[in-house]
């Protein structure tokens, strides 16, 4: 079939091999868990007939899990985390890109250093401020912590770098003052790094289990990740319940992905590139 192709050489031929084992690698244990998820208890897959599938895995892990709250904390919590980073990301970024003030490169040294810092370092200093400002078991010790991030403003900072300054000099010549030429023509042609950076986040908070553990003890405010622990506990032998309530928390993420996984690739390669 590919010797009939004369455009396609053995290079690509390879690389088309690996391309494909590797996503075979990848996606093999997401189909086992996805089929799993359709059997009846104490069914495996060697003997899962196709009569035998069925939805009733789902309602039960949706019932016993309550992922219908978890499912809210978890939106709110992930949207509310994105909104502050795209803010702090874009106003911070634009400022390390295009301004010119004393100690530039040195801000940019510490924003970066801030990346190879765990963030189980920090658990101490953070919880002791957020009791102190009586935000421990409230929404806030969710979003606060991870309000602002070293890695999305390096993101827009590059992407903001491969914007050609003749843009902003025409919006200037135009009347526009700083925040205007970052609101009208620099976050509007940085669509794909935003998008990036939103993907990049809303899935980081979606699969965060540390901070709803360290920071929360109240029922009220589980997430969908902490819902899921609890429940892998109560249902450890339980394998066909287990792998659904997986789906039930993972399908969420794998469709935001899906939707914007071309401006996600386009904010990937262009944040390397620079004028």
């Amino acid at each position: 079939m590919f010797k009939s192709n004369p455009n396609l050489k053995s290079g690509d031929f390879l690389s088309l091999v690996v391309l494909l084992l590797g996503a075979f690698i990848v996606l093999l244990p997401l189909f086992v868990v996805f089929l799993t998820s359709f059997a009846p208890t104490a069914t495996t897959l060697q003997n899962l007939s196709k009569n035998s599938w069925s939805l009733v895995n789902y309602r039960v892990a949706w019932q016993q899990g309550k992922f219908l709250l978890a499912f809210a904390n978890s939106t709110l919590v992930a949207i509310a985390v994105t909104a502050f980073q795209i803010v702090t990301s874009a106003l911070a970024g634009y400022a390390l890109a295009r301004l010119k003030f004393r100690g530039r490169q040195a801000l940019l040294l510490v924003v970066l250093a801030t990346l190879v810092i765990p963030f189980q370092l920090l658990v101490i200093p953070i919880f002791l401020v957020l009791k102190w400002g009586y935000l421990i078991n409230t929404y806030w010790a969710l979003i606060l912590p991870t309000a602002v991030n070293g890695f999305g403003i390096f993101l827009l900072r590059q992407y903001f770098q491969t914007i050609p300054v003749e843009l902003e000099e025409a919006a200037a010549i135009d009347g526009a003052n700083r925040l205007q030429i970052l609101w009208r023509v620099m976050l509007p042609l940085a669509r794909p790094a935003l998008i990036t950076l939103f993907l990049f986040t809303f899935i980081g908070e979606w699969n965060d289990l540390f901070k709803p553990l360290v920071f929360t003890t109240r029922p009220e405010l589980r997430t969908v990740q902490l819902a899921l622990a609890e429940f892998q506990e109560q249902f450890t032998n339980n394998w066909p319940l287990m792998m659904a309530a997986v789906t039930i928390a993972t399908v969420p993420v794998m469709v935001l992905f899906l939707i914007g996984q071309r401006q996600f690739i386009q904010g990937i390669a262009a944040t390397g590139i620079k004028n």
